[in-house]
């Protein structure tokens, strides 16, 4: 292949070489290495590299730029074995280098699934509340096996859940004031269900808020603009639509007849 006639670090990158070689045709540019594949195949002036050795050298630096890219990646945040895989496979390095690459990664204790999805249970229901089994679904995403998913879920009781499930009505559950009891019910479930909660979970947070108003009191407010819009009509048919659209908020018909009686006594 040729001998090494000349090793010049980089001036933008000191820890890279480049080589120089001569194959009996004069010296030209080969390949640059890291410093520590330098050191590593003990690179130097005068010695002769062949084909076989050459291939061994860039594996080897390959091996490095994954390396050392995968760290620089995961210097900003935790990241999963799958994460890491994909981010290298996005920056075309071989399968076999990416192979190598999670295996040493692991070793080194840059990688530890397990500790990453404890970590991700507790920051997501301590943060942002979200459910279990919103949280199982985010991690399988990421690549992490179920056996992992369902011990990192141990830190996540069930206490904790109702709580937050709880939080999450009461923050919610004032947005909804306007609404019937049911349909206020209705809609805190499927916000709890989109969060990641169970079914057993769901039921024992909305069985514990206390809404501030009746629907009696909430039936006036939704049939006072149900008036305005349909007080235009003759008799039989405001009083239809009337109907039609508090029974449709969740209202019952004892309520919403009691309603319309009142605003026809108000007149």
């Amino acid at each position: 292949m040729g001998i090494i006639t000349k090793i010049q670090a980089q001036k933008q990158m000191k820890e890279r070489y480049n080589i120089y070689l001569d194959d009996g045709t004069g010296e030209r540019y080969a390949f640059s290495v890291d410093e520590h594949t330098l050191v590593k195949h003990g690179l130097r002036k005068d010695m002769e590299i062949d084909e076989l050795a050459l291939s061994e050298i860039i594996y080897d630096e390959e091996i490095r730029k994954a390396y050392l890219h995968a760290v620089s990646y995961l210097s900003y945040q935790m990241r999963t074995a799958y994460e890491v895989t994909e981010q290298l496979r996005k920056k075309e390095f071989g399968e076999v280098a990416i192979r190598e690459v999670i295996s040493k990664l692991k070793k080194d204790g840059y990688i530890n699934d397990r500790e990453y999805a404890m970590a991700y249970v507790r920051t997501q229901s301590n943060v942002s509340k979200k459910g279990p089994e919103l949280i199982s679904r985010e991690l399988e995403a990421k690549g992490v096996s179920k056996d992992i998913i369902t011990i990192s879920l141990h830190e996540y009781p069930v206490h904790r859940q109702i709580e937050n499930a709880i939080e999450w009505c009461e923050k919610k559950g004032k947005t909804y004031r306007n609404l019937s009891q049911l349909q206020i019910k209705k809609k805190l479930d499927e916000l709890l269900i989109r969060k990641g909660y169970a079914p057993s979970i769901i039921a024992e947070a909305t069985a514990a808020i206390t809404l501030d108003d009746s629907d009696d009191e909430i039936v006036l407010y939704q049939a006072r603009k149900y008036h305005e819009k349909y007080k235009k009509h003759d008799k039989y048919t405001y009083v239809m639509k009337m109907k039609q659209s508090l029974y449709r908020k969740g209202f019952s018909m004892d309520i919403i007849e009691q309603a319309i009686s009142q605003l026809a006594e108000e007149e």
